[in-house]
């Protein structure tokens, strides 16, 4: 980031400035304030807060479009064989499902800002949780569709996807649905650790949700949190995001260790933090800058019944808009 850039952070019509305290130990979270908080998909926190918080919609200026094309940090048989890999881990009783994911990169200017493109994104691809973080040493645009941890009081909710499709086309099928109930039991475990027995319940199973271009399989899972808990007790446990990991979470995080370069921001979780509540997205349809690169990540879930083809039209899908957007071609 730029020096004289104010650091802001931008949710749901939430618009923070006047950072006071920049930390990676989340234990420094303290109740008294309103935070912004970048947990990445390894597990490393960055806590921003900011004392002046006000109700505001985003704008910013004209749009700064990306000249050179993205490029995968897979090829389209890379990842194909990635898939086939996984489906071999399942056989083997290794896992039962895990998430494939692989990042797109463009270079561009160091004084590029991702908050025109924010702001293009909230105009042609609106998310229930998008969210823009810009503070010394990151800078994340998100569109995420997908609630990773709501709390209100001792009350907490998450909300995974599991299941894509173009709008309006063929019914999701059983495919989408197991992966979409297999996840849904993996958050009722991560719940189970920081939530009073026999609270976890889940409103909402397999439930269609529409987002630009697309459409998904959406569940809710709620509990009531053990009483005494400090933010880091309560999110930890749950991390990384099962929806984008997979389950058993510890077979499919070490899957994706051995065959991904880190992720870092993209498939974590970004939003606030304040007094007893808080509103986390899991961070997919993501941009965010690493030096003079744009990085967007896109991924999909691999069981035994995926087809590897389709599961890299699916990662295709997913980034197809947003990359134009980003490209000037929707605007």
């Amino acid at each position: 980031m730029n020096a004289g850039v104010e650091p802001i952070f931008w949710m749901g019509n939430r618009y923070a400035t006047n950072l006071q305290v920049l930390t990676h130990d989340p234990r420094e979270i303290t109740d008294d304030g309103f935070w912004a908080v970048s947990i990445s998909f390894e597990g490393q926190w960055t806590c921003a807060k900011f004392s002046d918080v006000k109700q505001s919609t985003f704008k910013s200026d004209a749009l700064q479009l990306v000249s050179d094309k993205f490029t995968s940090s897979m090829s389209q048989q890379e990842y194909i064989s990635y898939v086939r890999s996984i489906k071999e881990d399942i056989s083997n009783g290794e896992v039962y499902q895990a998430n494939a994911c692989r990042i797109l990169s463009t270079t561009i200017p160091s004084d590029f800002s991702l908050a025109p493109l924010f702001s293009s994104i909230l105009e042609n691809n609106p998310a229930p949780y998008a969210s823009y973080l810009r503070i010394p040493g990151l800078e994340i645009a998100s569109a995420s569709p997908e609630l990773f941890l709501k709390r209100n009081g001792s009350i907490v909710t998450s909300s995974p996807i599991k299941g894509t499709r173009p709008t309006g086309g063929s019914d999701f099928g059983s495919k989408d649905q197991a992966e979409n109930v297999m996840i849904v039991d993996l958050i009722r475990n991560d719940l189970g650790q920081v939530c009073k027995d026999g609270s976890i319940d889940v409103p909402r199973l397999l439930a269609i949700e529409v987002h630009p271009g697309l459409d998904h399989l959406v569940s809710d899972v709620t509990g009531e949190l053990k009483d005494g808990l400090s933010w880091h007790e309560l999110i930890t446990p749950l991390l990384p995001p099962g929806s984008v990991s997979g389950a058993p979470k510890s077979s499919a995080v070490r899957i994706i260790a051995a065959n991904e370069h880190d992720r870092g921001p993209y498939c974590g979780a970004i939003g606030w933090i304040q007094g007893d509540a808080c509103e986390l997205a899991v961070a997919i349809r993501t941009f965010w800058k690493d030096k003079n690169t744009l990085k967007f990540g896109t991924g999909a879930g691999i069981t035994w019944a995926s087809d590897p083809q389709a599961e890299w039209d699916e990662t295709e899908l997913k980034a197809e808009r947003l990359v134009k957007i980003a490209s000037g071609e929707i605007a």
